[in-house]
Parts: structure tokens; C-alpha cells; sequence
């Protein structure tokens, strides 16, 4: 079932990619069987595939990714997945791993992310940084549907209910609320115009795609938890994850990282 798990991964990827904008990482050559599979939060794709081009052509050396969300991955590793490296959007889901030492230590936080609220073009709400009009949407009736993210295992999804706990939407909301599987599936509901408005991770609303499909504004970090992003390596991680794990703490992967709305986690143990 964990073998199972792990391709229908694969399969949602390809979906998330063609509407997000990866078609360019579907067309790069094919990977060696044997490359490590790097696990990855949603949040990063398409950041990622271009850290991993840049990586491939300095040292040609080739790896896989596979995204979904934090929770969802960190129960696919338990179960046993061939992960080598996680790059968890929570560092919760990395503590569960190193409790059950199934990893080679503590890793690092990456990165730190951040909310949006996004509204696809033609939606009946406004974009603002507190949220007033996205308010008045549910109070006149004339936001219809809001996606988020799961909050059972999406970590996008469950800031995204602490921010509208914060604004008493929450229980507002009732049947409006759609919710995706992960922040991917999440922002294909706001690209394709079938919900009103989205909250979304910012390097979702930054990739290419979205960029022509509506606007959005960061929200405040205030009115959710710090969105501590954690990376580890598995046990038993070969060298060529090894050595993207140390290029993902590098200059040229952190500017990429922060051209899609990650912070700097600075000097945070």
C-alpha cells in the first residue's frame, strides 16, 4: 500500500504541474533509476525543480522529487517510502521522523513561509491585506467557495484555518470552505476560477502561471504559527542526497527560495 501511496503521488504531481506551470520540468530528461527520490512540501513546487536544474548541471548528478503535502509524506516515510532526503513545510512532521530515528539527525530549517489571500480574475472579492472585503463576501452571500488547504495534514491548510479562527471565519464559512488535498491542488482551484478566493502559500501565487490568473496579497504573520520549514535526510541517504541537501543551504538555492516568497531562517536553532 506505501508503493501505492507513493505513485498516486507521482500521478498528482503531473496534474499540478501542468496547471502550475512545471510543464518545463515534465520535458528535462528522465531521471536514472536509481536517483534519490526527494520528498518535498507542495509549497515548493516549481522553486524546487529549479534549484534541482541548477544542481543537475553543476555536478551532473540526477534526482527525483516527489511533492505533496508535509503530513501525507511523513506518514508515507513511516510506512516505509524509499525517501532519502524530506523537505517538510512543518518542522513537526521532521521531529516525528527523528523520534522514531528514522533520520540521520535533527536537519535544518530551509525556509520560512508565508499566507496569501488570492482571488482569481472576474472574482466578486478584493484583495486586502486584513481581509475586510473578503469579510463582507460572506456576510452578503457573494463569496459562493474559499479553498484552503487540508488542515488535517496540509500545513498551508492548517495556518490557513488559525488566520480565519483569528478573523472569526472559520465557523462562518460552513460549506463554503473547499478544501484541497495539498497547497498544489489547493491553488488549482483558484487557477482554474472555481472558487472565489484561496488562501495559498506565497510561492504558489508567485509561480508563473498564477501570476496571469488573478492577484493576491501576503497576509499577516501575525494570525497564524510561524510557518518553520525543516529539512532532514533519511537514514541510509546516498551521497548525491547528501550533496543536494548541502547545495540547498547554499547562495544560489536560498536567492532562488526567497524569489518565490520564502524568508531567510536566519540564525533560528
Amino acid at each position: 500500500m506505501a508503493w501505492f501511496r507513493v505513485l498516486r503521488s507521482v500521478n498528482t504531481l503531473i496534474v499540478c504541474w501542468l496547471v502550475t506551470g512545471g510543464l518545463a520540468g515534465l520535458m528535462a530528461p528522465a531521471a536514472a533509476a536509481d536517483s534519490p527520490i526527494v520528498a518535498a512540501a507542495s509549497s515548493l513546487n516549481p522553486a524546487l525543480n529549479e534549484v534541482r536544474q541548477i544542481f543537475e548541471a553543476e555536478t551532473g548528478q540526477a534526482i527525483r522529487l516527489s511533492f505533496g503535502s508535509s503530513g501525507n509524506i511523513a506518514r508515507q516515510i513511516i510506512r516505509g517510502a524509499p525517501f532519502e532526503l524530506f523537505l517538510s513545510a512543518d518542522e513537526r512532521y521532521v521531529r516525528t521522523l527523528v523520534d522514531r530515528a528514522l533520520t540521520i539527525d535533527r536537519g535544518a530549517l530551509y525556509a520560512i513561509g508565508r499566507l496569501v489571500l488570492f482571488v482569481p480574475n472576474g472574482s466578486p472579492v478584493r484583495a486586502d491585506r486584513e481581509m475586510r472585503d473578503l469579510e463582507r463576501a460572506v456576510a452578503d452571500g457573494s463569496l459562493k467557495r474559499l479553498a484552503i488547504a487540508n488542515p488535517e495534514h496540509a500545513p498551508y491548510g492548517r495556518a490557513a484555518r488559525q488566520l480565519l479562527e483569528a478573523r472569526g471565519l472559520w465557523d462562518r464559512l460552513g460549506q463554503k470552505l473547499v478544501m484541497g488535498e495539498n497547497i498544489s491542488q489547493t491553488t488549482q482551484f483558484a487557477a482554474t476560477g472555481s472558487v472565489d478566493a484561496a488562501i495559498l502559500s506565497h510561492s504558489m501565487a508567485l509561480s508563473p502561471a498564477m501570476s496571469r490568473r488573478g492577484r493576491f496579497v501576503v497576509l499577516p504573520e501575525k494570525w497564524h504559527d510561524p510557518m518553520r520549514h525543516r529539512m532532514v535526510l533519511l537514514r541510509d541517504a546516498s551521497q548525491i542526497a547528501v550533496a543536494f541537501y548541502s547545495f540547498l543551504r547554499a547562495p544560489a538555492a536560498t536567492q532562488i527560495l526567497e524569489r518565490y516568497g520564502f524568508s531567510k531562517p536566519g540564525a533560528i536553532p
